[in-house]
């Protein structure tokens, strides 16, 4: 009888952590709602920040994430994911509003500064939350596709947001802004609902956070020196990540420069969405098809979509943009499985917060230098020369690997 109660009591758990799976995709569809990522840099450079200062204001943002991101890794799994996420939302609600009444940059930075604590807060705890609810459940073995899942619903969301985001831009900045506001008080609702996964020991939740943040830092350094896969997987993919990503923002004053107002620029920008939501949904067939195949192709996709912009086609940019948008979807799924099958549950949310800190050191070197000599020799000629250094780096890094 007493195995009977102890087995309807775990029952009763899994169930609830399952349902965390759907609450996620929930909160993850309205957080993505967020319009202000389709249109954050031509904002600024309406406030009149040129491409260096806007550069300058996203490498702040990313130097504000590798200072917060252990830590509040260290204080999700010490305080609980759930909290954490809760905060999170608080945080970029906050941002939006300074965003909204900010006129010089430094005010610009203090939002991008609070927005980067919030989306630190969000970034390993979200991920660690839905894994350790899966392995308590008996389901981890379908993490990818319920990434690639999260992954579908973030296109989609960020493909409305674009749209909805380009037509309110083109009228009036404010209103934009202040839906962002609206948005992310909705994305807390789902959130709240969820429930703690298991996942830390007891001698842990007795600590202080200084000692916790302490103790996952030299955990991590343990972790990483004692199995060079996870910190091989970290650096590659942060490589490639962070050039995309200065691809895809830098693509809107690209774009912009050519003429095209901010609704063309939000439907090109949905296309992309569309095809990197193809992406996602493929990218566990892909991966069952290529094996570490993968990786090599998808990143040299990319480096090959920044050349395509040396062809200074409107039509082939366009087409670069949508196969890299394509390609990082694909990745991404695969870089969170491998990484989340190698790292252990009690330091999940701090080693996934390890993951970000590196994509931000990438994004503090290249987005504030791609902006200052963009400046200087234009957009075109810095796509194509990250490109080929991007190109080069991963055949090296490949011939490296195969050497090993």
């Amino acid at each position: 009888m007493v195995y009977n109660i102890k087995n309807s009591r775990e029952n009763k758990i899994a169930d609830k952590l399952k349902r965390n799976i759907t609450l996620d995709y929930i909160s993850t569809f309205i957080t993505n709602l967020n319009m202000q990522s389709s249109i954050w840099v031509l904002y600024l450079a309406y406030c009149g920040l040129n491409l260096a200062q806007i550069g300058l204001v996203e490498g702040i943002y990313h130097a504000t994430s590798i200072v917060f991101e252990i830590p509040s890794g260290a204080v999700a799994d010490l305080l609980g994911r759930k909290k954490s996420m809760i905060l999170s939302r608080v945080c970029i609600a906050i941002s939006c509003v300074i965003m909204l009444f900010a006129r010089s940059f430094w005010f610009f930075a203090l939002s991008f500064v609070i927005q980067a604590l919030g989306n630190n807060l969000n970034s390993g705890s979200e991920e660690a939350l839905v894994y350790d609810s899966m392995k308590y459940a008996g389901q981890e073995e379908h993490y990818m596709r319920v990434c690639g899942r999260l992954n579908m619903i973030i296109e989609v969301s960020q493909g409305i947001a674009t749209v909805a985001g380009g037509i309110l831009a083109e009228f009036s900045y404010f209103w934009c802004y202040s839906a962002c506001v609206v948005i992310v008080v909705l994305a807390l609702i789902p959130v709240i609902w969820m429930v703690e996964a298991p996942y830390a020991d007891t001698e842990n939740s007795l600590k202080s956070v200084r000692e916790v943040v302490t103790f996952h830092f030299k955990t991590c350094y343990e972790v990483l020196r004692s199995d060079r896969r996870i910190l091989d997987i970290i650096v590659y993919y942060s490589a490639v990540f962070a050039a995309e990503t200065v691809l895809f923002f830098y693509s809107q004053q690209y774009f912009y420069e050519l003429g095209y107002n901010k609704i063309q620029i939000s439907l090109i920008m949905l296309v992309v969405g569309g095809v990197s939501c193809a992406g996602a949904v493929m990218s566990e067939r892909i991966y069952q098809k290529f094996g570490k195949k993968t990786a090599l192709i998808g990143t040299l996709v990319i480096a090959a979509s920044f050349l395509g912009y040396g062809f200074q086609n409107i039509m082939i940019a366009i087409a670069a943009l949508v196969m890299a948008g394509f390609s990082n979807s694909v990745l991404y799924p695969v870089q969170s499985e491998l990484l989340n099958s190698l790292i252990p549950s009690a330091q999940r949310a701090t080693l996934i917060s390890v993951n970000s800190m590196f994509f931000s050191i990438g994004m503090i070197l290249l987005f504030p230098l791609a902006g200052v000599l963009a400046d200087r020799w234009g957009l075109t000629a810095i796509f194509v020369a990250i490109g080929l250094v991007l190109t080069a780096f991963i055949l090296c890094w490949d011939f490296l690997g195969k050497r090993k």
